[in-house]
């Protein structure tokens, strides 16, 4: 397995929330975090499979205005995360795992998916949060 090598410091230089953006993220398992806008999430329906629920789907947005990228808790950690969830947020996401997108299941310009994990934390964040533009 890869582990991701960014710095968590953020590239932007704004002091508070340690975190990576989203160009530096790379495949693997992942101890450091990211902190973006929750944009939107919805339940996710495999209709090839008789209506089989895959988990939530979530797009962030990062700090860099044009950089969205999609992430996926899966179903038998839907329940665990959903209150966490918030649309309009900034939230930080720690210890998750970044897996190639399959263009089948598509749905940013992001190559990646953020993939959600036993570790996976994700929490609002009340102060030092990067300014992200959630009415872009």
């Amino acid at each position: 397995k890869i582990s991701l090598s960014a710095s968590p410091i953020p590239q932007t230089g704004l002091p508070g929330v340690r975190h990576s953006i989203f160009e530096s993220l790379r495949l693997g398992l992942s101890s450091q975090s990211i902190a973006s806008g929750l944009l939107r999430f919805w339940d996710s329906l495999n209709f090839n499979k008789d209506t089989e629920f895959p988990g939530i789907t979530i797009l962030f947005l990062d700090e860099n205005v044009n950089s969205v990228i999609h992430g996926l808790i899966p179903a038998q950690r839907a329940n665990h995360y959903r209150s966490s969830l918030k649309a309009g947020s900034i939230v930080k996401v720690d210890r998750f795992e970044v897996v190639r997108c399959s263009s089948m299941y598509k749905k940013t310009d992001n190559p990646f998916l953020i993939h959600f994990i036993s570790p996976t934390i994700i929490d609002e964040v009340i102060t030092g949060a990067p300014e992200i533009n959630l009415q872009s």
